[in-house]
């Protein structure tokens, strides 16, 4: 099996150097430039098998944190920048990101990423594109992937994380730290597995209501009015 850049995903492949990066994640990044407070809903995380997490994005580590919370391979897409920033651009290449292009239907990273998903792999979306301390309209590319692959959805609530990553000596690390939350998982119903254009979009308003019912009332954003919310899409795990 060959490498991500033709659309096969080995594992093995990339399974030394993740051990690494989560050897400093776990004793430098969160024992001096991180902390996390409290992480919820382990349980609703299965052992293995494949699937997506949902996440908000409010700061730069947030993707980290959740890597960090969670003793599963775990592989982001992120903004191909990503691998372009000084020093810190080698990481993503390291663990094996896949790099998106924001501003068009990257094609060569949804095939990426369903293949990821296929191997019995988690990937992890941000579907806004962009940090925001308020959820934003979320872009189709979760709907997308799970429905073309039947991946489960895992909605991740984030919050704690603006301030980080700063050295423990800094007034931050008297306040709250990071808190995680793994809420109940789902899929999309199967009549939408060919979904498009409005479909689509349906399905990922769906989903991001879901997310927002998960976090405090000044994250939710756009999807703040939960009674707007609705499950036709839906199938809860």
């Amino acid at each position: 099996m060959t490498n991500t850049n033709n659309h096969h995903y080995n594992h093995q492949e990339w399974a030394a150097k993740r051990r690494f990066l989560r050897f400093l994640i776990k004793w430098i990044g969160f024992t001096l430039i991180a902390k996390l407070d409290r992480v919820e809903g382990l349980e609703n995380i299965p052992a293995e098998g494949g699937g997506i997490l949902l996440i908000n994005h409010i700061a730069f580590i947030d993707p980290i944190v959740v890597l960090h919370s969670l003793p599963r391979q775990i592989i982001p897409l992120a903004k191909v920048e990503a691998y372009d920033y000084p020093f810190v651009g080698i990481f993503p290449k390291m663990w094996g990101v896949v790099p998106i292009k924001r501003d068009t239907v990257d094609r060569s990273a949804l095939q990426k990423a369903m293949a990821i998903l296929r191997a019995g792999e988690l990937v992890l979306v941000a579907p806004e594109g962009t940090r925001s301390p308020a959820l934003q309209d979320a872009r189709e590319g979760v709907a997308y992937l799970a429905s073309r692959t039947n991946s489960p959805v895992f909605p991740v609530a984030l919050d704690g994380t603006p301030g980080f990553p700063v050295f423990r000596t800094s007034p931050r690390w008297k306040e709250p730290g990071a808190h995680v939350k793994f809420g109940r998982p789902f899929r999309f119903r199967s009549e939408f597995q060919k979904a498009r254009g409005q479909q689509l979009r349906a399905m990922t308003n769906e989903a991001m209501y879901i997310l927002s019912s998960l976090l405090p009332e000044h994250r939710r954003g756009v999807y703040a009015d939960l009674s707007q919310a609705t499950q036709n899409t839906i199938k809860w795990l």
